[in-house]
């Protein structure tokens, strides 16, 4: 249950300054180990705003060119539970430290396992462009990891099972005649939201209900009785909460708050990225080889996790990360 989950526990903030605060700080504590680490050769850096804009693109790539052409098709609980995975590892850790390119394809990997969407790695790669094999072992790498920076909270509640709930209670106990001509909306709202912090900010039953009023409205239905009186049973102040967390969410699925790529400012941030990037996390650098090498002396044994966790503590901190091999559909 969502009360009692970690989720609620440990990935639900009070507010988006809270957030900002946590991503401003991952942001800070990169450069100053950069900067202490490279001294006058450090190359300039990234800053918390331009973290913000990447991570937004790679959102927005995730949803477009992964989960949307995903084959088999992707239920949506996976595509729910790879963003929550993705909001909450940059939380706490630099665009700079650990390319989104590469952490965008472990969490998804990650979510069908734990949503029990049963593909093979070989399956799923084939759905990225590029040399899958490199990719397979660049998900395979990094899934500890993720893993680990999760805190090992993978179990995700998303609003699927509200929406599903609700919709059986209006069929029974509201006057709307066809519930299931709001899916379509819902559908809508949701996959909005998939873009912004929604899922750190409010609960899945919160979004649930947004979604659904936000399909009345669109098809002109009523439900505000359903809600005040069927739902809430007419407590004012239960209505007056819940009121403006549904007005919050469907603000921030607004145009204005939806990303839109501006193709020329991601290519100039993703070339600065690439001057600035943790190098012992770049899979072409001759570090990041050399310490592969030394980790796979004996070819003939395969790496165990603990091999993989003792490797990336050697690296700086459990980093252990390569983005070269994936599709350049994820390119801007």
């Amino acid at each position: 249950m969502f009360p009692t989950s970690s989720q609620r526990k440990h990935w639900m903030f009070k507010n988006e300054d809270e957030l900002q605060t946590l991503r401003v700080q991952a942001n800070q504590n990169y450069i100053e180990s950069y900067q202490d680490r490279l001294g006058p050769s450090a190359q300039p850096t990234l800053n918390a705003e331009d973290e913000k804009t990447l991570l937004k693109y790679y959102e927005h790539t995730m949803m477009r060119d992964l989960c949307k052409k995903f084959q088999p098709p992707m239920p949506k609980a996976v595509i729910g539970t790879a963003f929550n995975y993705f909001k909450r590892f940059y939380l706490n850790n630099s665009v700079m430290d650990y390319h989104p390119k590469e952490i965008l394809v472990t969490c998804v990997y990650l979510a069908c396992k734990v949503e029990e969407f049963n593909v093979s790695i070989t399956q799923f790669v084939s759905n990225i462009k590029g040399d899958q094999k490199k990719a397979a072992d660049i998900i395979i790498n990094n899934e500890l990891l993720l893993m680990q920076q999760l805190n090992y909270h993978l179990t995700v509640h998303n609003p699927f099972r509200p929406i599903e709930g609700f919709l059986v209670d209006i069929k029974v106990r509201s006057r709307l005649a066809n519930a299931e001509k709001l899916r379509s909306g819902i559908d809508e709202l949701i996959e909005k939201l998939y873009l912004t912090d929604a899922c750190l900010l409010y609960s899945p039953s919160q979004i649930a209900l947004a979604a659904i009023l936000h399909s009345a409205s669109k098809n002109q239905e009523n439900l505000d009785s359903y809600v005040t009186q069927t739902l809430l049973g007419g407590d004012p102040t239960r209505l007056t909460d819940l009121i403006e967390a549904v007005r919050k969410i469907r603000i921030m699925s607004k145009p204005s708050d939806v990303f839109q790529p501006n193709r020329d400012l991601i290519k100039a941030l993703e070339k600065k990225l690439d001057a600035c990037r943790n190098e012992e996390n770049n899979p072409d650098s001759q570090i990041y080889k050399e310490r592969m090498n030394e980790l796979l002396e004996d070819p003939d044994e395969r790496p165990s996790a603990r091999k993989f966790a003792k490797a990336r503590r050697s690296m700086g901190g459990d980093k252990m990360t390569g983005v070269s091999a994936i599709d350049p559909n994820l390119s801007p």
